[in-house]
């Protein structure tokens, strides 16, 4: 890839960066930190999305989304299908990947307190969020199954003291992660679906009213 050193980052494209880096997205380096490039990777079920992210990252790109196909290892006979893009190595993705990746690996950045804001929130949720019990309940559940335990209470705590929202921590496996409550609904939904992508509504409640907790 050409490497690109000025290229700032705009507003939206920070706000977002922060949400998918809390997600699945990466940043990568080929030498030694001096510059990063983003990485994203969704399954073939959020195609449109990755293409949604592609248009909002595409003047720090040289190339479209691709497919390619890989298989599981604990499922060899089953072929799955993704769909990637990768910005071109910038130096204002330098600070960034300073602050969100350490020796042993991705971690919460220091700042997140002055960077968690409604729209990062939504594209985290699209990109590491889900139902907790689709149709069943109006809670919903955050996999931070990439962060230790003190930096997943970190966030819940800011989700709470910062927006209002109800969460509690639950272990799956040996990884936490973060649910905000049915009673957080309505301030969830004011919160973020304004900047949900449509390709992604199915992973947010309907909002019956007669779901339980």
């Amino acid at each position: 890839m050409v490497e690109q050193t000025r290229k700032l980052l705009t507003a939206l494209q920070r706000e977002v960066l922060i949400g998918i880096l809390l997600g699945d997205a990466n940043l990568q380096t080929e030498n030694q930190g001096k510059t990063y490039r983003l990485r994203v990777s969704q399954s073939e079920k959020h195609k449109l999305y990755v293409f949604h992210l592609y248009q909002i990252f595409k003047e720090l790109t040289d190339s479209e989304p691709i497919e390619y196909s890989f298989s599981d290892s604990r499922n060899p006979g089953k072929v799955s299908k993704r769909w990637s893009f990768s910005t071109v190595q910038l130096s204002s993705l330098r600070f960034y990947g300073q602050q969100f990746y350490g020796p042993n690996g991705k971690k919460l950045p220091r700042l997140i307190h002055r960077w968690l804001m409604p729209r990062s929130i939504a594209y985290w949720y699209m990109d590491d969020g889900a139902q907790k019990w689709k149709g069943r309940s109006l809670a919903v559940r955050f996999c931070t199954d990439n962060f230790t335990r003190s930096e997943v209470q970190t966030l819940s705590k800011l989700l709470e003291r910062s927006y209002s929202l109800k969460t509690s921590i639950q272990k799956q496996r040996n990884q936490f992660r973060i649910y905000v409550s049915s009673d957080s609904f309505f301030q969830l939904k004011t919160l973020i679906y304004p900047y949900l992508h449509p390709s992604m509504l199915f992973k947010f409640p309907e909002g019956d009213h007669s779901l339980p907790v």
